[in-house]
């Protein structure tokens, strides 16, 4: 991996936790939020999108078009997928299942669809990043995975899981194999979304925006650094980044979020989160030695 590549996935996980600190703090906004940070995004990165459209570079075919498509279809499910765990099982099950199997499918996939080769160096950082997301995460409770209510959570917190990695080898290929603009595949995902949210969430418009008083700023900011986020991960893989290190190295977002949470929220970190975000920056550094 250049030194580019790295700087790029690196920043894009400062950016990941960033926004999402400051989505924690709309939480009670809900579906209200989401749509409005989705539209924010369709609206304020039009104008690139509309840039490549007159420089000739969108290049759209149906095959191109098929994998929009796919991949926003996808990237919907993964959100009903872990939004349907948040409803049946602990967030704390639920959420390290999710983030520790994605990337680890993601490197499956990676090695399989699209022909990369495993590098010791990198096998051995992937399950070091996977062990520090479990230690962050559960901080050594390791006991909610057992029960039935624990159970449900880890079968779906797995398909939650397999969702990122299907969404993340398909946008792989996309901006790898099929030359589209990562600013193209994020756009369309947030246009996609916000035409499907919009009929639920404004079937009662003032309940909706009494939901987002007070909101307002940090839906905008979101709506710019969200989509910046995942940009900056697709422009690595475009400049041929193997997947099976990009993809385990941005859940150091987990261990930024910790630090943000801790200096900002005056959040508790404890020996496990310490533990789990050292073991997740040895993972990264072995990951970016590869």
């Amino acid at each position: 991996m250049t030194y580019t590549s790295l700087t790029l996935v690196i920043l894009a996980a400062l950016i990941h936790a960033i926004w999402n600190l400051l989505a924690k703090t709309s939480a009670s906004a809900g579906p209200v939020f989401v749509l409005a940070y989705s539209v924010v995004a369709s609206v304020l990165y039009l104008p690139w999108v509309l840039y490549l459209v007159f420089q000739g570079d969108l290049g759209l075919s149906p095959v191109i078009l098929g994998v929009l498509i796919l991949s926003s279809a996808v990237h919907l499910a993964y959100n009903l997928c872990l939004q349907r765990g948040y409803q049946v099982a602990d967030l704390s099950v639920v959420y390290p299942v999710a983030r520790g199997t994605g990337p680890m499918l993601s490197t499956l996939g990676a090695f399989v669809v699209l022909g990369e080769t495993p590098v010791i160096t990198g096998i051995i950082g992937l399950f070091l990043v996977i062990g520090g997301i479990v230690m962050i995460a559960t901080q050594g409770r390791l006991r909610a995975f057992l029960d039935r209510k624990g159970q449900a959570g880890v079968r779906w917190g797995m398909a939650t899981g397999g969702l990122i990695a299907s969404y993340t080898v398909i946008d792989a290929y996309a901006v790898k194999a099929l030359g589209v603009a990562p600013v193209v595949l994020d756009w369309f995902n947030n246009l996609l979304r916000s035409f499907l949210l919009a009929p639920i969430v404004l079937r009662n418009p003032r309940a909706a925006a009494l939901r987002m008083k007070g909101h307002w700023t940090t839906a905008l900011i979101v709506g710019i650094l969200s989509p910046l986020s995942y940009i900056l991960v697709l422009m690595a893989l475009s400049m041929d980044a193997p997947l099976s290190l990009v993809a385990p190295m941005r859940e150091m977002s987990m261990m930024i979020g910790a630090v943000l949470a801790l200096v900002i929220l005056r959040e508790p970190v404890g020996t496990w989160r310490l533990a789990g975000s050292a073991l997740l920056l040895i993972g990264v550094v072995l990951l970016g030695m590869s």
